[in-house]
């Protein structure tokens, strides 16, 4: 079991039967001994994120959260298929979030479980896409940063220099959706 002292970032417990995910941490010294944590928490499953006060005496479970390799199949109408050996699971848009614009048909991601259903997943830090739509670059005044919306092959609009055109492979970071450098 975790105690409230034990609810710091990145620790995953269950409250009220679902899993959450510390992402701050702040405690709280009262008179006499007691203390209280002030945390803000997000739901592992719906990515709802709050801000919550757990008290001396509160215990937790931790949550068991499991990781495997899952393949991408394809997408329908706002939900977003995996395959893993010969079961299928399937996951909301909005629960992918932003991860929902970089992933490609038949990539392989790790999916995250609990309670052997999928509730997330988590992409490579950087990865490739190809260029599909690109504007010739026009060069504005100094105070302008020299880039251009190119779209790439997932249908994600992102910017990147003026240089970057049609066909051109780049790397992206997934966590911020910028454009890290063109690959070729």
């Amino acid at each position: 079991m975790l105690k409230h002292s034990d609810l710091k970032p990145k620790v995953k417990f269950i409250l009220d039967g679902e899993p959450w995910e510390v992402i701050d941490s702040t405690f709280i010294f009262k008179g006499r001994g007691s203390s209280t944590v002030q945390v803000k928490i997000k739901n592992l499953i719906n990515g709802k994120v709050i801000t919550k006060t757990f008290h001396q005496n509160d215990e937790f479970e931790p949550a068991e959260i499991e990781r495997e390799k899952i393949k991408f199949l394809y997408s329908k109408n706002k939900k977003y298929y995996f395959q893993l050996g010969d079961k299928n699971f399937e996951i909301d848009e909005n629960v992918l979030g932003n991860k929902a614009f970089f992933i490609k048909k038949g990539d392989e991601v790790q999916g995250i479980f609990f309670e052997d259903k999928l509730i997330g997943i988590e992409l490579p830090l950087k990865m490739t896409f190809k260029v599909i739509s690109a504007p010739p670059g026009i060069r504005g005044g100094r105070e302008q940063p020299g880039t251009k919306p190119v779209t790439i092959e997932t249908g994600a609009i992102i910017n990147v220099p003026l240089f970057v055109k049609e066909g051109d492979i780049v790397e992206i970071n997934t966590e911020t959706g910028e454009y890290e450098r063109r690959v070729v």
